[in-house]
């Protein structure tokens, strides 16, 4: 490393942010850009450790080079920097902002002091090279001439795109919704990535011959077979968009909503689509409830906040996390622990052991939560069992109600129609190669792992077009890749 005693001199620095008052009044992104200096001075705390599990699979899914490009900056090599980011991670953009830095919880340094600010360093060096204009489009020199459809165009199926067109094949990227983008697009809220982020790389993906056709539902404006005819291989980066819904007394009230329901109302309004006042999600002057203690839950109750909510409950049916690194989690595997989000900074109430019993309304509309305090008690050799807790019953006066409680995986209609062979956790099955039960379909992403986070997405993209690629080279039509 260029400077191997920089973590003993630099302490941990991260950006500043929009000051709380400022930003709920807009969904502007939070974070406030960081002085070159500091980004540099960051980079130098980034030891010469023996073993940097940082970029090893336990810390970072997509294997970033992560000791090698801050050793990059340290020097002043932006360029040499970019093309190592770029060498294992298609959008660094998007992880340098959404990411949750796995990579941090593993970084050796944070065994005895703050870890090295990774994800701040790699979002640097994007956007540096962006505004120097050092990030280019990459067409392929040569095409192979096949044709390839990939369904669905969040993290995984943009990554695929990019990977396969660069390889030299023509691809095709449909998507159901009306613009491109999936979870990246409808999924995160505006203050956490502006879609200008997306569009500009988008723009890029054109530029190297990936075509987008938006608005195109397969399996329900055009069947799975007639796509499939038309194409040498599909690849399927449908997500696992399916919510898990709460089976209670008073869930068909009007005022319950889905959190990708809210999130994607909200992001469509900035986008300036036009939602009919009787349609509209708003949390203005309203009791909103959020079921769900995860990320999606800190999303909806920052937009909450931002709409104008009078109060915000998040409930979580599990037990507060400890404080600090759970035993059961040893470093360097990513920590049990209680995280407060950007949102939980801006208001609202945090509910822990609460379990949701059902739902009261009025003329057909929810105006009352009814709950119970539960316990969790540990068994020896089992999992946790939970138990309400006698006379812990509590109600909340409430006029939204939003369902965080997770994702069960993709929707019905395509592997029905495709007749995939499906895991007992609902996910497509796929080999080695990410191949499905159908020869020439593949699947990656969030369809194939389940719900899980961006920097997954991508790597199971670049990881099924790698198996997509091997799989045409044996059947090629003219050019080899």
């Amino acid at each position: 490393m260029g400077k191997p005693t920089g973590f003993l001199e630099y302490p941990r620095e991260t950006p500043p942010k929009r000051v709380v008052q400022e930003r709920v009044r807009d969904f502007g992104e939070i974070e406030l850009p960081f002085e070159r200096a500091l980004i540099v001075h960051q980079a130098a705390r980034c030891m010469e450790c023996g073993t940097p599990f940082c970029h090893d699979y336990t810390g970072c899914p997509l294997g970033n080079l992560i000791p090698d490009w801050n050793d990059a900056i340290y020097r002043g090599r932006l360029e040499d920097a970019l093309e190592l980011l770029h060498k294992t991670n298609n959008f660094p953009e998007f992880t340098g902002r959404v990411c949750p830095a796995p990579c941090e919880s593993a970084c050796v340094l944070g065994l005895i002091d703050d870890p090295v600010t990774i994800k701040v360093i790699e979002k640097d060096i994007i956007e540096e090279a962006f505004a120097k204009g050092l990030v280019e489009p990459v067409p392929p020199s040569r095409s192979t001439g096949n044709c390839i459809a990939v369904v669905g165009s969040g993290p995984c199926g943009l990554a695929a795109a990019q990977e396969l067109r660069r390889l030299g094949h023509d691809v095709t990227v449909f998507e159901r919704s009306d613009r491109i983008g999936g979870l990246l697009r409808y999924g995160i809220p505006d203050f956490k990535l502006d879609k200008g982020i997306l569009e500009r790389r988008l723009r890029l993906m054109q530029e190297e011959g990936v075509d987008f056709r938006p608005g195109v539902h397969v399996g329900v404006s055009i069947s799975f077979e007639s796509l499939k005819q038309g194409f040498d291989s599909v690849l399927l980066a449908i997500g696992a968009p399916k919510p898990r819904d709460l089976c209670i007394e008073g869930r068909g009230l009007r005022g319950v909503h889905f959190a990708m329901e809210y999130l994607t109302q909200q992001n469509k309004l900035l986008a300036g689509d036009v939602i009919p006042e009787d349609e509209r999600i708003d949390a203005k002057d309203k009791v909103v409830v959020i079921i769900g203690g995860g990320d999606t839950g800190a999303d909806c109750l920052g937009t909450a906040i931002r709409q104008g909510a009078r109060h915000v409950y998040q409930l979580e049916i599990l037990p507060e996390p400890p404080t600090r690194r759970a035993p059961f989690t040893p470093w360097p595997h990513w920590p049990y622990m209680l995280r407060k989000s950007d949102a939980h900074e801006e208001g609202g109430e945090r509910l822990w052991s609460v379990q949701t019993k059902r739902l009261e309304g009025k003329d057909g509309r929810v105006q009352r939560l009814h709950a119970s305090r539960v316990e969790w008690l540990q068994v020896e050799g089992a999992r946790p069992v939970m138990r309400e807790i006698s006379g812990e019953e509590f109600h909340l006066e409430v006029d939204l109600v939003i369902l965080a409680m997770g994702f069960l995986g993709p929707d019905d209609t395509i592997p029905e129609q495709a007749k995939l062979t499906k895991t007992p956790t609902n996910a497509i099955e796929a080999d080695d190669n990410g191949m499905t039960s159908q020869d020439g379909v593949f699947v990656a992403g969030d369809a194939h792992r389940g719900a899980s986070l961006v920097v997954w997405a991508i790597w199971e993209g670049r990881q099924a077009a790698k198996g997509l690629n091997r799989y045409l080279k044996g059947q090629a039509k003219g050019l080899k890749v």
